[in-house]
């Protein structure tokens, strides 16, 4: 199958998961095969919260409208035009995909048919319908898709490579059982935010959008910021108010009852503004509806710092202050060429 013929699918794709957005789904009679799937997939982005209650139809849409925008001719062509293509016999790659926010796993989808492999792909249970739906849409824009993407119950066999995402704990098990063959193991990463005292109160609001997206549950989401010594939290907790309905959320109210109530009996001093508690820790990974503080004396040591456990970090959110730093609301914006754990996927694949 050609290289054109697959990015015009994916072309095609972002077109049709433009005419999805929260505000309203319009139609648009350019797209193709909209009689077949635009119906099918409203109802299934409104049924999605009963397959997983995380996946509320904002998150969903959100997620939608990210992929809309990246999947364009020009998004394409300057992400692939960095990378030397050479005809090759396709490899089985399988990918096995986390489910922690909604098509969490299409970029390593869309890396593996660009590249001109076969996908083997083992969903999460967690998330079954998206990615699976958005094939189908594929496979008619480009019935040679069919022969070449594979959705896998059970095990995962005959495999030439695997990129697989989960937990430090699954991690290991997935470096012993895939040890054989080539492979991008992920494991739990998490961002941080720095911040110096001087940021605007719409930079505080858009750190928000860092910490609530997806109710905190990626790995591009900010669960730990770090500030200097004296820092007062009181612009942070007026600029993020506006999020103040995400306690509305079944699942998330449970979890800031539950850690509230666990961080209160260990005594730990807590600061609180009843629908995102605040603490000092030095681990990065904050449980849902809190995050973490530290304080630093230098920023300069905090870079030092940060550069040695950046295996640690996906993302840091600052205002220019440590190098390769993102902008403030921007984490769940990546572009194409933004890898996870800065492992380039393309790269990997056309080595294989």
């Amino acid at each position: 199958m050609l290289q054109n013929n697959k990015k015009r699918g994916f072309i095609e794709l972002g077109k049709f998961l433009s005419q999805f957005s929260e505000e309203g789904n319009v139609k648009n009679p350019s797209v193709l095969f909209n009689e077949d799937f635009f119906e099918d997939f409203e109802n299934l982005i409104h049924l999605s919260q009963s397959h997983n209650g995380w996946y509320t139809p904002e998150n969903v849409y959100f997620s939608i409208q990210s992929w809309a925008k990246a999947l364009t001719e020009e998004n394409l062509n300057q992400w692939l035009s960095t990378y030397k293509f050479v005809p090759k016999d396709p490899k089985n790659i399988g990918l096995i995909l986390a489910g922690n926010i909604p098509l969490v796993g299409f970029h390593d989808f869309l890396s593996v048919l660009i590249t001109g492999n076969n996908v083997l792909i083992k969903t999460s249970s967690n998330d079954q319908f998206l990615l699976p739906f958005l094939a189908k849409y594929l496979i008619a824009i480009e019935p040679e898709f069919s022969s070449i993407i594979t959705f896998v119950e059970g095990k995962l066999e005959n495999f030439d490579a695997v990129i697989a995402t989960g937990s430090n704990n699954t991690a290991r098990y997935f470096e012993y059982y895939f040890k054989d063959k080539p492979s991008i193991i992920r494991k739990n990463r998490n961002s941080v935010a720095v911040l110096n005292g001087e940021e605007s109160k719409q930079q505080l609001v858009a750190l928000g959008e860092d910490i609530f997206r997806y109710f905190g549950l990626g790995c591009r989401n900010v669960s730990k910021i770090f500030v200097p010594k004296g820092y007062s939290f009181n612009a942070f907790f007026e600029a993020i108010f506006e999020y103040q309905d995400v306690i509305h959320y079944e699942k998330y109210a449970n979890n800031y009852d539950y850690n509230k109530a666990v961080f209160l009996m260990s005594n730990f001093k807590l600061l609180d503004n009843g629908f995102l508690t605040i603490k000092e820790d030095s681990s990065y990974a904050s449980p849902i509806s809190s995050i973490f503080y530290e304080f630093y004396d230098a920023i300069e040591d905090l870079q030092i710092r940060l550069q040695t456990e950046n295996e640690q970090i996906q993302c840091i959110v600052s205002n220019d202050l440590v190098e390769n730093s993102i902008a403030f609301g921007q984490t769940q914006k990546p572009n194409l060429w933004d890898y996870a754990d800065n492992v380039d996927t393309i790269s990997f694949l056309l080595t294989i």
